[in-house]
């Protein structure tokens, strides 16, 4: 049983927090054996502990596995109708769907209402933390932009839903009813018209991904006149007809506010939107936006934006678990590391060489669990990948995600997230990571940033149309002071192509440096501003959350494709080929 605390009660949730990270390698054990004793008759443990519950039994014979594993598990469940005991002895209520933006397809994972209290723990000692380096947060209101999509039925009769849209249906009393809006234009201009109206109530703001709340600043930007008008009126604008959203604006928005259109308006009509979010709000205290991993990029654009507002990361959480809590969330973005909670679940590190690439680990390798370490005994400056084990039916199951051991709280380990281990672009022997990808293109905007420009987003693709195939990035970039995209200059565009290719690693320029070249001259294409809001609707259209969606950052898609080419403004090629000695 999970204790319960009032997030706002500091000193109760600091108790809590500090006796759990006090003994974590105890409290990981104890974990392991309820899962065990919960689960050990399902079908799938039965495979390997014969019904056993026995610790030592599972670490030796239950394999690590991935998705892929068990995804004839989860299938039998939810488009069969079969029992959640195949599993889990926990009743599975939903399945929660990954965004599939990132790594190239969905995962649906099992959640029960047991799981459900786990996370609403872990939440509420991240509030505890940020009410503890925060003063006055209680004091005003968070504007949490979220955003959800209508229900999917799977054919065995589970509802299919995001990690956010679950929290938010499970728990409606504690939302305002235009939040439960499933058309995402009404939704999320209801909320900021809302938000506002409140403007001088506002202590926090954000959403679930940096991008996202890029792409909400967009929206602003081209909806601020509207809703300034329904402000100086009173009245809401007449394609609003969703009854949630009229009924929950019509609350705040009672009366005409001339002079608090006019505060708006003075703000927004400014030529540079540097600083938007702080002159908007202006009581805000932070920004709240994962900004690790992948999300890195949009730091320099959040920035812009956020007119020295601390940017806060404060959990590590997936469809399958919620991991881990920032304890300093006023650091730098650079410098996020989360603390493991270790009641929530128990997670195992498979060792990864500092030096190794990780796809490169033989992801079946009957081996891999030899070399398995559990929380308590990771070592500081190490990366591993994270095995979790779960209520809910996850086994040794691989996160694909790449993890820094950068301290310990107490006797809890801290952690940086550095990269996931999906390849992004491949071409011949080549494969190019996420992370391999994101150092490059951050090292060769360097030689932009000087005149003015950040980048916005990007994406790529390996072109294997012509012979030797290429790989192509698409840049969406933006000038600080907010005007339309400039001259591009020739030769540094060439020169960002090239130091692109020179910080890729060997392999990438042993196959550009051949003979008879296997891999051609890298090109960067760069797009219209807005482009990736365009992309952004089209993955939305498909299905994808708003609020789980990423940039992918290898586009597999052809319509995909072929909006981005749509919108190229100029195309630039390497003209050197990479020193192999660098």
């Amino acid at each position: 049983m999970l204790p319960t605390f009032d997030p706002r009660d500091t000193e109760a949730g600091s108790r809590i927090l500090e006796d759990i990270t006090s003994n974590a390698g105890h409290i990981q054990e104890q974990v392991l054996e309820e899962i065990l004793t919960k689960n050990a008759s399902t079908d799938y443990l039965k495979g390997f502990l014969n019904g056993h519950s026995d610790k030592g039994l599972f670490k030796n014979k239950v394999p690590v596995v991935d998705y892929e594993d068990i995804k004839i598990y989860i299938d039998r469940i939810a488009l069969d109708g079969e029992p959640s005991r195949i599993l889990t002895n926990e009743s599975i209520t939903e399945l929660l769907k990954s965004s599939g933006t990132s790594g190239g397809k969905q995962k649906w994972i099992p959640k029960t209402a047991e799981e459900g209290e786990r996370r609403a723990f872990i939440c509420c000692l991240r509030d505890t933390v940020l009410n503890r380096y925060l003063q006055g947060l209680s004091d005003g209101k968070a504007l949490l932009f979220v955003l959800i999509n209508p229900d999917i039925h799977t054919p065995g009769g589970l509802v299919l839903r995001t990690a956010s849209e679950s929290e938010i249906k499970n728990r409606k009393d504690r939302y305002p009813q235009f939040i439960l809006c499933e058309d995402t234009n009404q939704s999320l201009y209801s909320q900021l018209l809302c938000g506002l109206v409140q403007r001088d109530a506002i202590v926090s703001v954000g959403t679930f991904f940096a991008s996202g709340l890029l792409r909400i600043i967009k929206f602003f930007e081209e909806h601020w006149q509207e809703m300034s008008s329904n402000i100086r009126t009173g009245q809401m604008s007449a394609w609003i007809t969703d009854p949630n959203c009229k009924r929950a604006v019509s609350l705040i928005l009672s009366k005409q506010m001339p002079d608090l259109a006019d505060s708006i308006d003075l703000v927004c009509q400014e030529k540079s939107w540097e600083g938007i979010i702080k002159k908007i709000w202006p009581r805000t205290k932070y920004v709240l936006a994962i900004i690790t991993g992948s999300m890195a990029q949009y730091i320099p654009a959040l920035e812009f934006y956020t007119g020295g507002l601390p940017v806060v990361s404060s959990l590590y959480g997936s469809s399958e678990a919620f991991f881990g809590i920032n304890m300093k969330p006023l650091c730098s973005p650079c410098d996020v590391s989360y603390t493991f909670i270790p009641n929530i679940a128990y997670y195992e590190f498979l060792p990864i060489d500092n030096h190794q690439d990780p796809n490169c680990t033989n992801r079946k390798d009957a081996h891999l669990k030899d070399h398995i370490v559990d929380l308590a005994n990771v070592k500081i400056g190490q990366h591993y990948e994270l095995l979790v084990t779960t209520f809910t039916g996850l086994y040794r199951y691989r996160m694909e995600d790449i993890l820094l051991v950068t301290g310990f709280h107490n006797s809890t380990p801290q952690f940086k997230f550095v990269q996931r281990t999906n390849v992004v672009l491949s071409i011949h022997t080549d494969k190019t990571t996420e992370q391999d990808l994101q150092k490059a293109v951050a090292i060769a905007m360097q030689i932009l940033q000087p005149l003015g420009f950040f980048l916005l987003d990007y994406s790529s693709y390996a072109d294997t149309s012509s012979i030797p195939g290429h790989y192509v990035l698409f840049w969406e970039l933006q000038l600080r002071p907010n005007d339309d995209t400039p001259e591009l200059d020739q030769v540094k565009m060439e020169k960002c192509c090239s130091l692109v290719e020179q910080s890729l690693d060997q392999k990438y320029k042993w196959l550009r440096n051949q003979s008879i070249s296997t891999i051609g001259p890298l090109e960067i294409r760069v797009v219209k501003q807005g482009t990736f809001n365009v992309l952004m609707d089209f993955y939305v259209s498909q299905g994808t959350s708003l609020n789980q969606y990423k940039t992918p950052k290898n586009i597999k898609s052809e319509k995909a494709i072929v909006i981005l080419d749509s919108r190229v403004v100029g195309k630039f090629y390497s003209r050197e080929v990479p020193n192999q000695d660098s």
